[in-house]
């Protein structure tokens, strides 16, 4: 692709983007991730809004950023300092730009889904941290401002020629003739990328040669480029926007890849500096070592969160959610992962600053096994308070707030299950069915919460085992009659 400098200078692209600002009555919303094309993005406007007079700069200007609480963090650090710059400079300057970080609701959190319910570490065919982590944050806070303003524009570092893939994405939405173009998944959001037709020559050529416009270092950013071998994560606001698998600019705890190269090259590059992070490598690698599938048969459920056990026609089972136990092995190690980090942390870092497992989300964790995984010796406190020392000691856990049967009920359940040949989870599930809807004034829903207990398929393994058999003997069947 030919360099966008060709046939276009800066005033000439600061006056496309003041034009698509005075000519619609929207505020805009820009996506940062905190990496070049972003960056770029942004820096383009800046320039461009603050030539205008300051009458004419009349409608909000809000930078965007999603803290999916498990980036890198490295990344985590230069956008938060960014964001700070951003805000203090617009103040200054007296600009219409307003940066906010978001982040995911504490039920959709990574760690509240993975530990509290279980799911497996995301891969291709289950990747279901996208939507939770940085779809949803980004697409509420787009759909409130429109709601609130009428419509908003999107502006975002798209760039054509990234991939086949972007060019149809930037094609699906294109208006012809008009500088903005309907988003489609997003009622009342109008896309607007400025650098469409940027190479990521031109990107860094603008980089290096035009200074921050809020005070920080372009350089810098190119250092943290060359200390790792990948692209960055574009702000997702839809399904079909490309996974940030392969970027450095995604989550220290992405499994979709099968290495972190971007982590480990950082690490590599300046072991003084970041070598900090290489629990948080190990640990990703060994959670990453769960989706093997001689691993499941020890670590999952055989039966999923919604009851149900899938065999395909071919005899083979699919494994659902981690076990409890397992679950809990979780913890322990992540637990250990924190203690590692905080104990090797440079002097300038505070602990606060890297706590990659909030309480909230343990509470919430603790709750989510109570409640839904039958989990009555309420482990989360003992495994906290075992592993972090005299740190756990301090948390207000709120153990008075959780009425719950313990464990010499869970041994005389046990006896009792075995006597009357019933599933122990069977009776937990009602005996916190009925918990649940203690002391409420009307029960009427504690009726069908019975039914989809009763509902569930609690076969036991060994019958799960005979029906797979049953059915890798009639494909064998088939398959020979098919050869013959």
């Amino acid at each position: 692709m030919e360099s966008i400098f060709d046939e276009y200078t800066l005033e000439d692209i600061h006056s496309e983007i003041q034009d698509v600002y005075k000519n619609y009555s929207y505020p805009w919303v820009i996506g940062y991730s905190g990496g070049k094309d972003s960056t770029a993005t942004l820096q383009l406007i800046w320039y461009a809004i603050s030539e205008l007079p300051e009458e004419e700069r009349d409608k909000p200007i809000y930078v965007i950023s999603t803290d999916t609480l498990v980036e890198t963090p490295v990344i985590v650090d230069h956008v938060n300092t960014n964001l700070r710059l951003i805000n203090q400079e617009a103040q200054k300057q007296n600009l219409p730009f307003e940066a906010h970080k978001l982040e995911p609701n504490l039920e959709d959190s990574f760690w509240v889904n993975l530990i509290g319910r279980g799911y497996p570490a995301p891969n291709n065919m289950f990747r279901w941290c996208t939507d939770r982590l940085k779809i949803k944050p980004s697409n509420q806070f787009i759909l409130d401002k429109a709601d609130e303003h009428g419509e908003v524009i999107l502006a975002l570092g798209t760039r054509r020629g990234e991939s086949a893939t972007r060019d149809q994405i930037m094609n699906k939405y294109i208006n012809r003739g008009h500088k903005l173009s309907s988003h489609g998944q997003l009622p009342g959001a109008w896309v607007y990328p400025p650098i469409e037709y940027f190479t990521v020559d031109d990107v860094w050529q603008y980089l290096m040669q035009v200074e921050s416009p809020w005070g920080a270092e372009n350089r810098d950013l190119s250092s943290m480029y060359r200390s790792a071998s990948a692209d960055e994560c574009p702000l997702v606001i839809d399904d079909s926007t490309p996974s940030c698998g392969n970027s450095r600019f995604g989550c220290w705890v992405c499994t979709v890849v099968s290495r972190d190269k971007s982590m480990e090259s950082m690490i590599d590059s300046d072991s003084e500096e970041h070598g900090w992070m290489t629990p948080l490598l190990n640990f990703r690698d060994w959670l990453a070592e769960t989706q093997n599938p001689e691993n499941k048969s020890e670590q999952r459920e055989f039966r999923g969160r919604d009851g149900r056990i899938k065999i395909s026609e071919n005899g083979r089972l699919r494994y659902r959610t981690y076990t409890l136990e397992f679950s809990k092995k979780i913890l322990q190690k992540l637990l250990n992962t924190q203690k590692k980090i905080w104990n090797d942390l440079p002097e300038d870092r505070e602990k606060s600053e890297l706590e990659i497992i909030k309480i909230a989300e343990l509470k919430e964790i603790r709750r989510l096994w109570i409640t839904e995984r039958q989990d009555w010796q309420d482990s989360v406190p003992e495994i906290y308070e075992e592993t972090m020392g005299e740190v756990g000691a301090d948390i207000n856990w709120g153990k008075n707030d959780v009425i719950t049967p313990g464990a010499s009920e869970v041994s005389l359940l046990k006896e009792l299950a075995k006597e009357k040949d019933l599933p122990l989870d069977l009776i937990q599930k009602l005996f916190d069915a009925e918990l649940v809807h203690k002391g409420m004034k009307r029960r009427h829903n504690i009726h069908k919460k019975i039914a989809e207990v009763f509902r569930e398929d609690w076969r036991s393994f060994d019958e799960v085992k005979e029906e797979m058999k049953r059915r890798q003997n009639k494909s064998e069947e088939e398959s020979l009659k098919e050869a013959s």
